[in-house]
């Protein structure tokens, strides 16, 4: 199992960072291997130290 950094961003927030080739796969890196636009992600808490990620937008149609 992967292991992913939880970090502080700000006061009021905080982030994940994801894997670069799981990005990939998903189609949302440039062929530099930059994120390649801003994209929306809706995160839910399903409960117990689980949370699910789903890409909404346009990004999520491609």
């Amino acid at each position: 199992m992967a292991l992913n950094k939880l970090r502080q961003l700000d006061q009021n927030s905080a982030g994940i960072t994801l894997p670069k080739g799981d990005l990939q796969i998903e189609g949302l890196l440039d062929e530099e291997g930059n994120v390649d636009d801003e994209y929306q992600i809706h995160v839910r808490h399903t409960g117990n130290g689980e949370w699910k990620l789903k890409l909404v937008g346009e990004a999520a149609d491609k």
